[in-house]
């Protein structure tokens, strides 16, 4: 339990899996407002050989992404593993792009365009996860990428995303937060995908996370002790300057992700 600030009322720890404590949601006269019926993540994967032409087709797709037709929002994303948040986390064979459609067939059209087909010629394996928000609060670049959805609960899995830029003098605590975090997150049951995700290697830090239904996020959220922690102290501490977070249903997956598929059936232990 911590302290509004300012207030001195006690609040419950927020319920998102984040190293950032999510904004507050917006008021219910806007609920349900933007919301997009489509968000696509894609995650190409390369050998060591084509690391350099990588580097040079992402910032060449910035200029492409500028003439999508359909396209709301999107973000040229390096990875990493997420288990420090620093530079020695980074995973140059793997490189993202999310996006925010309009709608289906505007993603359909773009995934024949110059982006995909240059990312074909240097991927070995590729992972594209169509997604639709089912709760977001805090910006992104000052915006609202996702809308505001109302919050509802599905069957079947789900992902988290979480995105933070982290204020200067707030790094060092930071990254010292972080590792026990990643290390309990790591042992969750229901636990299918873990991606660090950034727009630069420092200060623009994120997650993106796949479950294997809503049970396991939140077993997670809230009741794992390092990250209602890490949550605890955010909100006393004020580390980010703008953070946001957002679950997803996940509507289809398809590829892989290091050599596997994140939702394929395990086998029994």
């Amino acid at each position: 339990m911590s302290t509004e600030p300012g207030t001195g009322r006690a609040v419950e720890p927020t319920s998102e899996p984040i190293t950032a404590r999510a904004a507050r949601p917006a008021p219910a006269a806007t609920a349900g407002r933007d919301v997009p019926p489509l968000v696509t993540l894609t995650v190409w994967g390369v050998g060591p050989a084509a690391v350099a032409p990588a580097m040079l087709r992402m910032a060449l797709d910035h200029r492409h992404l500028r003439h999508v037709r359909g396209l709301r929002f999107a973000k040229l994303l390096g990875t990493g593993d997420g288990r420090t948040f620093t530079v020695r986390d980074a995973d140059p064979l793997h490189w993202a792009l999310l996006a925010v459609w309009d709608d289906a067939p505007a993603a359909s059209a773009f995934a024949t365009g110059p982006t995909h087909r240059g990312w074909g010629r240097l991927a070995r394996e590729r992972l594209h996860l169509s997604l639709r928000p089912l709760a977001s609060r805090g910006l992104w670049s000052r915006r609202e990428p996702f809308g505001n959805p109302v919050p509802r609960r599905v069957d079947g899995p789900v992902a988290a995303l979480t995105r933070a830029r982290i204020r200067a003098g707030s790094t060092r605590a930071f990254w010292r937060a972080v590792p026990p975090v990643s290390q309990d997150l790591h042992t969750v049951p229901g636990l299918r995908l873990a991606l660090g995700v950034g727009e630069a290697p420092l200060g623009l830090q994120g997650t993106f996370s796949v479950w294997e239904g809503t049970g396991p996020l939140v077993e997670f959220a809230h009741r794992r002790a390092a990250h209602v922690d890490v949550v605890r102290r955010t909100a006393l501490e004020h580390w980010y300057a703008e953070e946001l977070f957002a679950r997803f249903e996940v509507l289809d997956a398809q590829g892989t992700f290091n050599g596997e598929h994140p939702l394929a059936p395990r086998a029994a232990a």
